[in-house]
């Protein structure tokens, strides 16, 4: 229950984001970074947070790995777009085997200018997970492989070099599908860099 109203508090965050997105009034000269029709690429890297139990019996077990994402999008008005991508979230150490999570992401997202450089960014949307999972024997996590769709939300910020590229730090959570134990959040916190065409 806990979980669940912590990605429901989570997807509300995101919603409120984009909305005020769609809301804003901004300087004209940043609309022209994201006018009708602007697409962009980006690619991120960071590290990933799985929410996930480690099982019974004395086997260590990690958190964290290095992640990655790569993904284009585009505006159909100065505020709103259109994002897919793919993210890889790692593979962690966990119950005598190993966990690995990545997936492919559809997004609504949303941009909220302050300033002439810097914007506040939102996203919804789903994500085509695939999870798979080894354990040792006893350790009471259930080995296997799992997909399908689930929800996906972020909250991000960006700064805009110049017309074409901008920095951006991103926190997404990704609610997959884990073997044996329903659906579990896994997180990433990234920084990377965008081109704009």
């Amino acid at each position: 229950m806990h979980s669940l109203t912590r990605t429901l508090s989570a997807t509300l965050l995101a919603l409120a984001a984009l909305a005020a997105a769609t809301g804003a009034q901004a300087q004209s000269g940043n609309y022209s970074l994201y006018a009708p029709g602007a697409s962009y690429v980006g690619l991120n890297a960071g590290k990933s947070d799985f929410s996930l139990g480690s099982g019974i019996g004395n086997f260590t077990s990690d958190k964290r790995d290095t992640v990655y994402s790569i993904y284009a999008g585009s505006y159909f008005n100065p505020n709103l777009g259109l994002e897919l991508g793919y993210t890889n979230l790692g593979k962690i150490n966990r119950a005598g085997g190993n966990t690995k999570a990545a997936g492919a992401n559809l997004s609504l997202v949303g941009k909220l200018p302050v300033g002439s450089s810097f914007n506040l960014l939102g996203k919804l949307g789903t994500t085509y997970g695939r999870t798979d999972v080894s354990s040792a024997p006893g350790s009471g996590i259930v080995a296997g492989n799992e997909s399908g769709f689930g929800v996906s939300y972020g909250l991000g910020a960006e700064y805009t070099f110049n017309p074409n590229w901008s920095a951006v730090l991103q926190y997404d959570a990704y609610d997959l599908k884990f073997p044996g134990s329903g659906r579990d959040r896994v997180s990433a916190a990234t920084a990377g860099l965008r081109y704009r065409f």
